[in-house]
């Protein structure tokens, strides 16, 4: 217990951590004390631990799991991982000017295919939003988005018109877990005409789920215009 000490930094408990993973403190596979025990013995907040351990994980020593826990790996190896981008740096690092329209927003109950990747036991009432993204004006993506206001603090001075909903979360809102869709489909007339592409233009499309510990924060639908190609790194 470090009750009479100054809290550890997440850098401090990741070495401590890494040291009982390659000890064998921490033995391949074992299920390891959770972030409230090791918050207690670190004498600091969960949040501190949590962000040691993601790092652990996005390095491959540890799996974690929503409910399930975090376990050691059994054969450590590095793991690709996503930064979720803002769309408005993604549109300025091309050289073009960003900007964007807020289609529509309600709070409404969100279909059972959204309810079903958020994990959410009932039918309850999401804020909505619908937002065009644009790059020098021209259509750049179509953004279908639902949000768990009660998971994420200071959402009643969110203006989605003067900043996109993209934006906001990722300044302001931690997570913990995603997952992440790819795919592809033909445009329908409406998102044809939101986009400005021909109907029957092929569209990638990117549906995304993000999570802090057991809650669910957002689900997002993204379409862009025809053309987009979307890089990363491992």
């Amino acid at each position: 217990m470090r009750s009479d000490a100054a809290p550890a930094g997440w850098q401090a408990i990741r070495d401590a951590a890494l040291e009982r993973l390659r000890s064998g403190a921490w033995a391949p596979g074992e299920l390891i004390p959770n972030e409230a025990e090791l918050a207690a013995e670190f004498g600091c907040a969960r949040a501190t631990v949590n962000r040691a351990l993601r790092d652990l994980a996005e390095a491959g020593w540890l799996d974690r799991r929503r409910r399930a826990g975090t376990r050691v790996v059994p054969h450590p190896v590095r793991k690709a991982t996503l930064t979720i981008p803002v769309i408005r740096h993604e549109v300025e690092a091309g050289g073009a000017r960003y900007s964007h329209r807020l289609l529509s927003i309600a709070r409404a109950v969100p279909p059972a295919a959204v309810r079903a990747a958020l994990g959410l036991p009932c039918a309850r009432r999401l804020l909505h939003l619908v937002t065009l993204h644009l790059a020098d004006a021209v259509p750049h993506a179509h953004e279908d988005r639902w949000i768990d206001t009660d998971a994420v603090p200071g959402i009643d001075g969110f203006d989605p018109e003067a900043v996109s909903a993209n934006e906001w979360l990722v300044g302001r809102v931690p997570y913990t877990e995603g997952r992440l869709v790819l795919g592809a489909e033909v445009a329908a007339p409406e998102m044809a005409r939101h986009l400005g592409c021909p109907e029957g233009a092929a569209l990638l499309t990117l549906e995304r789920s993000t999570f802090l510990h057991d809650r669910a924060i957002t689900w997002v639908r993204l379409c862009h215009a025809p053309g987009h190609r979307l890089t990363t790194s491992f």
